[in-house]
């Protein structure tokens, strides 16, 4: 029997993040435009500057209900319509609030794209806020609290900011609002906030696709650029402190089964040098199923179906404005397992600070961070989160870029030291959903700080 030869790979081609072309239309909206040539699906994201912070007191989570309600119809569409519309074109429209700010995103085909965006231009410029749409996506809100409330993961991260956070700070309340909160929004409190926030000088646009054939000025001219309000004002942002003195608090579920953990503390941001290393860092602790933490948790002990590490930015306004990103281990295992599984997690961490990581280690975490990317960013949509992303930061436009070139750069101590830095033993705010009943004794015992049950 005859075989094919072995194929034999190809010739690597040289590959960077996409630059995008920045300019701004004349009614202030800045414009961020990436042609990526065959991607047939033009992904727009449009960064509003109405941060959760802005949020009136007593009101958290209107920013959330106004994002939800710039599709719910317009002075020209009801919701209904404004829907079918969108359908017509084959889009897709969401939008969400965080800390930043709001966010819209679009997916629509190359073809349909000034239609689309003509759409969201009309939303931007006069959404309906009706007041019986409002209070339905009050209602919606309000059914989805106790379901979060319920969800382990969502109760950890919900507790975690709370123990970090001053009570005064906006980052120590749940960013969807709480149900007390949320149930004094109505239609007038919306577009209030709206009125006092969202308006095209501080908002950026950013457009990726395949933009062959399609006179882009003449289409954001058309659209985007009727968008017109006052230029605003620079509102001061409040600095970030935390307390990560370091502590347990378990969360009490009588009768779980499982033990959800989350173990963080507030660390860099991307403005400061050391994140490179610090993402390199994280990706050997918890990156994947092959870094430390699941070679002892999941693959040698049997505690838990996988343990993630990771740095999430919370808010970051420039180098100088105390910007901050969650550094957290996460997790979930079997209740009967929770203080060995600690014991053992704070054993990884102890070791890595006193024998540091492998130079495998970092070549395998390389690999899969810079090997990876060109596959990461093989959709507009991708292209487009990611630009955004560095829009809210205030990053520059060829951040990412530079990060794939640093992170190849970084060598085996510095990235020791990033992740020792990161993860300090005795400066980690533990929380841990499950049944206090079984599990409180045993976390005691471990002696990683003091202990605190509170309701789940």
């Amino acid at each position: 029997m005859e075989y094919h030869p072995q194929p034999t790979p190809g010739t690597a081609r040289p590959w960077a993040f996409p630059a995008p072309e920045r300019g701004a239309l004349p009614n202030g909206l800045t414009v961020l435009r990436c042609h990526r040539p065959g991607q047939q699906v033009v992904a727009v994201e449009i960064f509003l500057d109405a941060p959760l912070d802005a949020e009136p007191e007593g009101l958290d989570g209107v920013a959330t209900i106004m994002s939800r309600a710039l599709s719910e119809g317009t002075d020209k569409h009801s919701a209904e319509e404004f829907a079918a519309e969108l359908e017509r074109c084959g889009a897709t429209l969401d939008a969400h609030a965080d800390h930043p700010g709001v966010r819209v995103s679009l997916e629509v085909p190359a073809s349909r794209l000034a239609k689309a965006v003509g759409l969201v231009a009309e939303a931007l410029r006069a959404p309906a806020f009706a007041e019986s749409e409002i209070e339905r996506l009050v209602g919606n809100r309000l059914d989805e609290i106790p379901h979060e409330q319920a969800n382990p993961s969502r109760r950890a991260a919900k507790q975690l900011s709370k123990e970090l956070f001053p009570a005064t700070a906006r980052m120590s309340r749940p960013r969807l609002g709480t149900e007390e909160t949320v149930r004094r929004i109505d239609a007038a409190a919306v577009r209030a906030f709206f009125d006092a926030h969202v308006r095209p000088a501080t908002a950026t646009a950013v457009i990726v696709g395949d933009l062959t054939g399609i006179d882009l000025d003449a289409l954001l001219a058309d659209t985007l650029g009727d968008w017109s309000g006052d230029p605003g004002q620079a509102r001061p942002v409040p600095p970030i402190t935390a307390d990560d003195t370091g502590r347990v608090v378990i969360v009490d579920r009588p009768g779980a089964v499982q033990t959800q953990l989350l173990i963080g503390r507030i660390g860099a941001d991307r403005h400061e040098r050391v994140w490179p290393a610090q993402v390199l860092g994280t990706y050997c602790l918890g990156g994947t199923l092959t870094s430390r933490l699941d070679r002892v948790l999941r693959e040698e002990k049997g505690y838990t179906y996988g343990v993630r590490a990771f740095a999430q930015v919370l808010r970051s306004s420039g180098p100088d404005s105390g910007g901050a990103a969650m550094l957290a281990i996460s997790g979930s295992v079997d209740t009967e397992s929770t203080g060995p599984a600690l014991e053992d997690l704070w054993k990884v961490l102890r070791t890595l600070a006193a024998e540091g990581l492998t130079d495998a280690e970092r070549e395998t975490a390389v690999q899969n961070l810079v090997g990876v990317a060109p596959l990461k960013f093989e959709t507009a949509a991708s292209v487009a989160s990611t630009l955004a992303d560095q829009v809210e930061q205030h990053l520059p436009d060829d951040y990412q870029a530079q990060l794939y070139a640093r992170l190849a750069e970084t060598g085996t101590v510095e990235a020791t030291a990033a992740v020792v830095s990161a993860f300090p033993v005795d400066r980690l705010v533990t929380v841990l959903v499950g049944d206090a009943s079984r599990i409180e004794e045993p976390v005691k015992a471990l002696g990683i700080g003091e202990v605190t049950v509170v309701s789940g």
